[in-house]
């Protein structure tokens, strides 16, 4: 009768920790990882709600990123993957495959973002098969976990800014001119913006930086007119290949949240679809945290 019960109610059940997940170094890999995160190959469902749109995301091959993908191919969007480097090859190729069977097309691009001509690179290849950019997420980022300054060095503290934010801040400036009025740019924070891991002091400088960027964005094109809205996800605690290869002691993962675990990719790509859709459209500037009821202001 339980099981029943819980099939009706569509509950998914999520592994808690404690997790005995095999490190790796970075860039890590999906393919690698014992213990699969949940994209939603299985469940998630589309409702047409972005038809024929054309979707960037950063970071589009695994985690988060793929998850967002996956959603918003089954919304109805072709999809463009940008991702680093050949380590992340296989997971790419998979996450394009996913958004193939929702009968969309997918583009992969391979390249290191924090070099402004990649960035160049990966816009004019986006409009030259697309012709516009209806959605930019940008989800690509770079963390390492360290446990005092003294072990950050000045080009990883450089690495992670250009990755996270000055990426960004290229990929929007450039996008914008090719994205029709209605469009939305997404970013990912994280709670770190709200709540900073000591261990990650770079990364949590960056995420807040992230915060603050998409609040201003957002109110200059509202006054230039734009009719581009900006907003942002902060993540907490995710299974991803993230985890294994730059969180110092992972093995009690999202047990400090209300939850006692993890979230899912599956879990925070639906929030992205939102920001995105018409059903969000008196919504910009603002940032929803998906912290599993871990309180974040």
């Amino acid at each position: 009768m339980k099981k029943e019960k819980e099939k009706e109610n569509n509950i998914r059940k999520y592994p808690n920790p404690p997790f005995h997940e095999p490190r790796q170094n970075p860039p890590a890999s999906e393919d690698q990882m014992e213990l699969k995160p949940d994209h939603g190959e299985e469940s998630y469902k589309g409702y047409n709600r972005m038809t024929d749109k054309c979707v960037l995301v950063t970071g589009g091959d695994s985690g988060i990123g793929k998850a967002i993908a996956i959603a918003f191919a089954r919304e109805g969007a072709d999809i463009v993957i940008s991702y680093l480097n050949d380590v992340e090859d296989e997971d790419a190729k998979d996450t394009a495959e996913w958004v193939r069977k929702a009968g969309r097309e997918a583009l992969l691009f391979k390249g290191d973002i924090n070099d402004k001509a990649i960035c160049q690179a990966l816009i004019e290849t986006t409009v030259k098969k697309f012709k516009k950019i209806d959605v930019l997420i940008n989800n690509a980022a770079y963390q390492m976990g360290r446990e005092t300054i003294d072990e950050i060095s000045t080009e990883e503290w450089e690495l992670t800014f250009d990755t996270n934010v000055l990426a960004m801040f290229h990929l929007c400036k450039l996008s914008i001119p090719f994205m029709p009025k209605g469009s939305s740019i997404i970013n990912t924070t994280s709670v770190n913006a709200y709540q900073p891991n000591p261990t990650l002091l770079p990364y949590a400088a960056t995420k807040a930086a992230i915060q603050n960027y998409t609040a201003n964005l957002n109110q200059m094109l509202i006054e230039q007119k734009k009719d581009i809205r900006v907003n942002a996800v902060a993540p907490g605690p995710v299974w991803t290949p993230l985890i294994p290869s730059t969180i110092i002691d992972y093995k009690d993962f999202g047990k400090d949240t209300a939850l006692k675990r993890p979230g899912q990719p599956v879990e925070i790509a639906p929030i992205y679809v939102f920001l995105a859709s018409q059903e969000a459209s008196y919504i910009g500037g603002i940032t929803i945290p998906a912290t599993g009821g871990k309180i974040a202001y």
